[in-house]
């Protein structure tokens, strides 16, 4: 017969384990849930990718490209939304505040985040907000002038600004246009007025017009209308010459042995945005740069495609933060 005592025990026994697996049922669940969300697919919803510049620009263009293809490929909407002014810094700004969820992301250039100096008042930290994604490639620009100009080279060019101090303007849409420029008047001791604007486009249709003598276009934006005969390109900014237009001399090949600068686009998201969201998208854009049919859609508006990941990105923006610092200190630029 089995013991009053022993009937004890395994009713105890019975209670203590029925006890545990309830308390365990809760956490068990609340792991499941936990695990279901982690497993949610990205994305399931419209994303929007903000640039700093304006319609028609070079980023733009290239911002529409990538949301196209990501669209097509993730199979929810990529919206571009333009954001232009400050040189970047409301569009920049705006995505740093943003939920790191991966639905707000920025494709930008080097104005949001190498050339910063420019201003003393930055409303983020170009390194500690951002989770860098992918560098998508470089915008070559060039030195062009109004037709109306009586120079067909940049030592013509930088002949008649020596004779007319402060009569000759050139138009800055961008950061790589404000640097540049200051950069060619502290390098040939030249006086020309700089005038501002929010991007390249309106920049483009005052130079045409008449009303500023000179600026310094991505290809976008001036390529077209070389090939219109509306502006003369005079040097490319890069060390190499522009397979675009091979028949254009380099700042280096004329009045400023040595020098060189190429502006970088590149993908990013707020800080703290997951990293299976970072990774997906990264793989993404690097599954689009390596295809030959993509590549050719890139180089219509002048992108030259240069990929590289998150960890490498963040590294070369880090450095070209250095870089452009130190070029604004050398051109002698004041923070606005």
């Amino acid at each position: 017969m089995v013991s009053i005592a022993s009937r004890l025990r395994s009713r105890t026994i019975r209670r203590w384990f029925t006890a545990g697996m309830l308390v365990a049922l809760p956490a068990a669940t609340m792991l499941s849930v936990s695990s279901s969300a982690q497993a949610e697919p990205y994305p399931t919803r419209t994303v929007t990718i903000v640039t700093p510049f304006a319609a028609g620009s070079q980023t733009d263009a290239a911002a529409r490209l990538v949301a196209q293809y990501l669209q097509d490929a993730l199979g929810h909407p990529f919206v571009v939304e333009n954001k232009p002014g400050a040189n970047g810094l409301i569009a920049a700004s705006t995505v740093a505040r943003s939920h790191p969820d991966g639905y707000t992301l920025l494709l930008t250039t080097n104005s949001t985040h190498s050339a910063i100096a420019l201003y003393k008042n930055v409303p983020y930290d170009p390194i500690k907000d951002f989770t860098p994604i992918a560098r998508i490639g470089n915008f070559p620009s060039f030195v062009a002038v109004n037709l109306d100009v009586k120079a067909s080279s940049m030592a013509e060019l930088i002949a008649l600004a020596k004779a007319n101090p402060g009569k000759l303007t050139y138009g800055a849409g961008n950061s790589t246009g404000y640097v540049v420029g200051e950069t060619i008047k502290k390098r040939t001791g030249t006086d020309i007025v700089r005038v501002s604007y929010r991007s390249n486009p309106f920049a483009m249709s005052d130079l045409i017009a008449g009303h500023i003598q000179m600026m310094i276009p991505d290809m976008t934006t001036g390529l077209p209308q070389v090939k219109a005969g509306k502006i003369r390109p005079l040097a490319a900014l890069t060390k190499e010459r522009l397979t675009f237009l091979p028949d254009l001399p380099t700042l280096d090949e004329t009045v400023m042995p040595g020098f060189e600068s190429l502006a970088w686009a590149g993908m990013f998201a707020p800080a703290d945005t997951p990293p299976e969201i970072v990774n997906k998208i990264a793989d993404e854009v690097h599954t689009m740069l390596t295809s030959p049919e993509m590549i050719e859609r890139f180089s219509r508006p002048g992108i030259q495609v240069m990929w590289s990941g998150p960890q490498d990105f963040s590294a070369f923006v880090k450095s070209e933060l250095v870089k452009w610092t130190e070029t604004i200190k050398e051109a002698g630029i004041a923070p606005e």
